[in-house]
């Protein structure tokens, strides 16, 4: 495994540390963008206020929830809709680079990869702008105003993210798609 990298067990096995959970949502489509040009995925994400974009989760807490539970509670305040968000649907774990903020526990990411029907994504869409309690409520500006971080109750926010773990988000995407059948193919 790289570097950072962990397995799910031993992910859950980690004593004092926080886990974070984000979902890549994506269907395949036939749509054709300006009319000529395959988009072949249409994948969902959330703009973050720094301009940047993430996939939708958050903080889950193993010890009270399942990580698959606690996702779906995330998704449900994010998005308006409670996803069935699975076991097998987990693709990835690592610990997060060290943040230069006080907090001792170190930060485990969990990412998954779930695909959807094309309507259900645009449901799912249509949703997180008009019924989420919490749809652009969470991510914010740190106090130094150089990294993104998470406020929440529970964790006495903020909880700073680094730039990588949204380069690594990036990376995972591309990878899922990359490794999703084509059908396109003769």
């Amino acid at each position: 495994m790289a570097s950072g990298q962990l397995s799910r067990a031993g992910a859950l096995a980690c004593t004092g540390c926080r886990h974070a959970c984000h979902v890549m949502l994506y269907c395949d489509t036939k749509t054709q963008l300006f009319g000529r040009i395959p988009i072949r995925h249409i994948i969902l994400m959330q703009m973050r206020f720094d301009g940047l974009l993430g996939f939708p989760g958050g903080y889950v807490t193993p010890s009270e929830e399942t990580l698959e539970a606690g996702l779906s509670r995330e998704l449900l305040e994010e998005l308006g809709v409670a996803l069935p968000i699975l076991a097998e649907d987990h693709v990835d774990c690592c610990q997060a680079p060290a943040s230069s903020h006080s907090s001792t526990s170190r930060l485990i990411t969990h990412f998954y990869v779930k695909k959807m029907e094309e309507e259900q994504i645009k449901e799912v869409e249509k949703e997180a702008a008009s019924t989420a309690t919490d749809h652009g409520q969470e991510v914010t500006c740190s106090g130094n105003g150089q990294s993104p971080s998470l406020h929440h109750e529970k964790w006495g926010g903020p909880c700073a993210f680094s730039f990588a773990l949204i380069h690594r988000q990036r990376s995972l995407a591309v990878g899922g798609l990359s490794a999703a059948p084509r059908h396109d193919r003769p």
